[in-house]
């Protein structure tokens, strides 16, 4: 018997899951950025893949820092988590203080085989 609320398991798959798609968007700079980054600037994080427009280029350094939120900020939190409600970061640079936010922008559905090279069968029984 499936617990209540748990209608979702018989609609999808067992092992699939959703993730946002991201952007991170440069919202200010108030500094200077010795990259030329510019306000608008972005980047997109797809599943596991990041992107970017055409032609454009995307600090290291605030690549890195914006890179260890984003797998958390992919996922749906509980809303009272600070991963709900705080969507900015700032590159490490103190004299650029250029600011981005993080903006979900959709989501999609993956399943656990396209994502992992350990098969779901095998994760489910823990010989993974």
């Amino acid at each position: 018997m499936t617990p209540q609320g748990s209608e979702k398991a018989f609609s999808e798959p067992d092992d699939q899951f959703e993730l946002y798609d991201l952007a991170v968007v440069v919202e200010r700079i108030e500094g200077h950025c010795t990259c030329a980054m510019a306000e608008g600037d972005r980047f997109y994080l797809r599943s596991g893949k990041i992107s970017l427009p055409d032609g454009a280029d995307f600090c290291l350094y605030a690549l890195q820092a914006a890179i260890p939120l984003l797998p958390a900020k992919q996922r749906r939190n509980h809303p009272a988590d600070w991963m709900e409600t705080d969507s900015r970061v700032v590159c490490p640079d103190p004299a650029c203080r250029l600011i981005m936010r993080i903006d979900r922008i959709g989501t999609r559905a993956l399943r656990h085989d396209e994502v992992s090279a350990i098969p779901w069968d095998q994760a489910r029984h823990g010989a993974g």
